[in-house]
């Protein structure tokens, strides 16, 4: 056998730095997961606010074309609202929105009134092919 002194020891080497660069990858992703997270989240909130959101000329243009003109005086009084909201589109919606406004002055601030004249009426059906939503 052999004595125990004179096995050859192999020496233990000290340990070696090994470059690990793991820690910043890590903190890379992490950063690049909270910026796609931030971002889906605040489209996700503009959609859903813009989704909500009530369109005045939109609503407006509606209750234009839902006026009965068979109540002279109160689809004046509401062609003159709601259509003034499309007068400063063009030159040209300004100068008819004031032509149809002479109009329909006739039919408000009296107490009867008669029914719309044709005149009127085409003015009115005019200005409505005018407005762009």
């Amino acid at each position: 056998m052999m004595n125990p002194d004179e096995i050859k020891i192999r020496d233990i080497k000290p340990l070696l730095e090994i470059q690990d660069h793991s820690i910043y990858l890590f903190a890379a992703l992490i950063v690049i997961a909270l910026i796609i997270l931030f971002g889906s989240a605040y489209l996700i909130f503009r959609w859903y606010k813009n989704k909500n959101r009530i369109n005045i000329r939109k609503s407006a243009y509606k209750k234009l074309l839902q006026v009965e003109l068979f109540e002279a005086k109160k689809a004046a009084y509401e062609i003159t609202k709601y259509g003034y909201l499309f007068k400063d589109d063009s030159q040209r919606n300004r100068d008819m929105y004031h032509n149809l406004v002479e109009r329909l002055e006739k039919y408000k601030y009296r107490k009867d009134v008669q029914d719309f004249d044709e005149e009127a009426k085409s003015y009115f059906e005019l200005y409505k092919g005018m407005i762009d939503v």
